[in-house]
């Protein structure tokens, strides 16, 4: 094999993570916890009923209702719940915490 070259600088070992990765796609970081971050099985239902199931199973949560066609923010807040509905009120996408 080729000899080192004076000077050159060899890759540092990787250290193993701390903290095990996320269980599921949407848990946010740094934590691990079986917490529910989505709630697939409201879509379809009003936007009074999905904040009552929301807020039964996360304590201190915000809710946002998203109307159609009204623009949200991309930011990330682990509190916060959007819920996308139609004209009628329903839930139209997988509420998910963000």
């Amino acid at each position: 094999m080729a000899e080192e070259k004076q000077g050159q600088a060899t890759n540092p070992p990787l250290d193993q993570p701390s903290e095990p990765l996320p269980r599921s796609y949407n848990q946010p970081l740094g934590t691990n916890s079986t917490r529910k971050t989505s709630w697939p099985e409201l879509v379809g239902v009003t936007a009074e009923e999905a904040e009552k199931k929301i807020k039964e199973e996360m304590s201190g949560v915000e809710i946002q209702v998203v109307p159609p066609g009204y623009f949200v923010t991309a930011d990330f807040k682990p509190q916060r719940v959007r819920l996308y509905v139609d004209e009628s009120n329903k839930v139209t996408r997988t509420p998910g915490i963000g």
